[in-house]
């Protein structure tokens, strides 16, 4: 992390925290607070003491210590001395010296912790989170949490730097139609009635910019009812922001300077600009619209080579590949397993093929003319030693199973390949149609389409609209989303009549957003990005748990307070509410 200003941690019960003692401390007399981490007898009176709090460890010399126990907290005053040079620990910050302890009192006892503390020990994560405030004391965790905190404070100064000003949003809002679902809270005053919990302050900073607040942001709370995993809990932070008289290239240059001070802050050094690629390169090089761009095995167009192929598993409208280096000594027990694993993303079939000096190895060869298996390494770039996968379906579906293959073959851990922003611009507006024929809105309603695209609102070729709707990627990881928003009313009228939805709907849905902009609403345009998984991939985590103090499991229960529990049936009549017995 950059250096900042050192805070003075010295308090009526200490005078220092026990990871800043240095060689510099020499000779000085302090007193520590802090958890007994490992307590180390020698000898019937002295013991060795490993004292523990936020800043890190210091080892202290104990005359006594035999009451001692790990999470025992303690008060000690001493003399700080350089430890032998034959029993210095180069691995610890405060490795070349102790303290030499005169007085030591016990402030607090503890039973023996419910898991061990060390680091390197798995421990059950259900029983980590059911004790949750120790779990923190943790080195790990102390350190994600000041990961986290410098972050917060890092995007803070970027955003006010760039003339941004905090603006808190409602907490209860009115439920919306679109998205994920809300997490709900009954009226009491209105029965039968309900607030939402924000899944994000869009309609909000949309009014922002109404309001003449030209440059809004938030490190806003959002909360969605929808399924967990690695990167998704049910609350969530975001930065949040908005802007008005702006373009998408005015927002990414925002967006990024907030990004790279954060990277900034906790690395000590500063990402270089960041990239940028259409979705559609984005779809075709990587088969995802959230590429990991740390590594290759890019997926490689093969259509032109087997178009007029006699082999028909390859008369498909695509044929993509992917070429592996080195990797012809993969077993055909894996070989086979990664076929199923391909059926299973939806895959008629998976090809492989082993390149060999004089040819390929491979069940399918037979099948291939010397011509197209010519054609196929050279544009494969394929050499001896080499494994090809090649999928043959609709584009789309080759890109999809192509792009979970590459994750599986080759995506490194977290704490590997650097930092690889990545914008994602050029989103589709539209993701399909529905059963109804209507089309489905790639991001919310009031996404812009390119003007020049405009046109194509009218011809009816829907799908090849593009939006001004714009994605920020970290490492594979989608961290937020933006686009340019609709401020014109015929243009937001075509896309209602578009969706299906008529002006009485539109009113009821959205009625006092799209009143507001009937009182002179600026263009303006906008992003967020989920501050936890920025967080997550700058303290090398996998799983965004790991960086937030309470969370949630993968089950959507809180081990610590047992939530969610039942409420008292009082409480229930009285917001006028009666649960109803499961569904067998």
């Amino acid at each position: 992390m950059t250096d900042r200003p050192t805070p003075d941690y010295s308090t009526s019960m200490r005078t220092s925290r026990c990871g800043d003692l240095r060689a510099d401390d020499i000779g000085a007399r302090v007193t520590l607070c802090g958890w007994v981490d490992r307590v180390r007898e020698h000898g019937e009176h002295l013991a060795f003491v490993d004292l523990r709090d936020r800043s890190g460890m210091v080892q202290v010399v104990v005359d006594g210590g035999h009451e001692l126990r790990s999470e025992f907290v303690l008060q000690v005053t001493g003399e700080v001395r350089a430890r032998p040079d034959d029993t210095a620990n180069e691995s610890l910050a405060t490795g070349m010296v102790e303290v030499e302890a005169s007085e030591v009192a016990i402030l607090s006892r503890s039973e023996p912790s419910p898991f061990p503390m060390d680091e390197r020990t798995d421990v059950d994560e259900v029983l980590r989170l059911r004790h949750r405030y120790v779990d923190l004391r943790r080195s790990r965790m102390q350190r994600n949490l000041e990961v986290r905190a410098t972050v917060n404070s890092a995007i803070r100064g970027a955003m006010e730097e760039q003339g941004f000003i905090e603006v808190e949003t409602p907490m209860l809002v009115a439920s919306t139609p679109e998205g994920a679902r809300d997490f709900v809270v009954p009226s009491r005053k209105v029965p039968g009635s309900f607030y939402a919990l924000p899944q994000s302050p869009q309609l909000f900073k949309q009014l922002c910019m109404v309001g003449g607040v030209d440059r809004y942001y938030q490190i806003a709370r959002c909360l969605r009812d929808e399924d967990l995993r690695a990167d998704r809990q049910y609350e969530f932070m975001q930065l949040d922001a908005e802007a008005s008289f702006v373009g998408q290239e005015d927002v990414l240059a925002f967006i990024s300077h907030a990004v790279s001070a954060a990277a900034e802050a906790v690395t000590g050094e500063r990402p270089a600009d960041i990239p940028r690629m259409t979705w559609l390169e984005a779809q075709e090089r990587y088969g995802s619209d959230k590429p990991d761009t740390r590594f290759g095995l890019e997926l490689v167009e093969l259509t032109e080579v087997f178009a007029g192929t006699e082999f028909r598993a390859f008369q498909a409208p695509c044929v993509k590949g992917i070429r592996v280096p080195g990797g012809s000594d993969t077993s055909r027990n894996r070989l086979d397993d990664l076929t199923e694993q391909c059926k299973r993303w939806g895959a008629k079939g998976l090809v492989w093929m082993k390149v060999e000096v004089d040819g390929l190895n491979s069940p399918v060869a037979k099948f291939l003319s010397d011509d197209e298996q010519a054609a196929l390494r050279a544009a494969l770039a394929a050499e001896a030693g080499d494994l090809l996968f090649l999928v043959a379906d609709e584009r789309r579906q080759v890109r999809h199973v192509l792009g979970l293959l590459r994750l599986e073959l080759g995506r490194p851990p977290v704490t590997e390949g650097g930092l690889n922003f990545l914008w994602v611009v050029d989103f589709p507006l539209f993701e399909g149609l529905d059963e109804a024929g209507n089309p489905i809105p790639a991001h919310h309603p009031f996404t812009m389409p390119h003007e020049e695209d405009l046109e194509l609102l009218e011809s009816g070729d829907l799908l090849a609209v593009r939006s001004q709707a714009y994605d920020l990627v970290l490492n594979g990881w989608e961290l937020g989303s933006g686009s340019v928003r609709i401020h014109r009313a015929e243009v937001q009228q075509t896309i209602f009549t578009l969706l299906g939805i008529g002006p009485e709907e539109a009113q009821a849905k959205f009625g006092f957003l799209l009143d507001a902009f009937r009182y002179g609403a600026p263009p303006h345009a906008g992003f967020a990005f989920g501050m936890d998984r920025l967080i997550a991939v700058l303290a090398g985590e996998e799983n965004i748990r790991e960086v937030i103090a309470f969370p949630k499991t993968q089950s959507g229960a809180d081990p610590l307070t047992g939530a969610p529990t039942e409420v008292d049936g009082r409480h229930l009549e009285e917001l006028g509410l009666r649960v109803l017995p499961p569904k067998q």
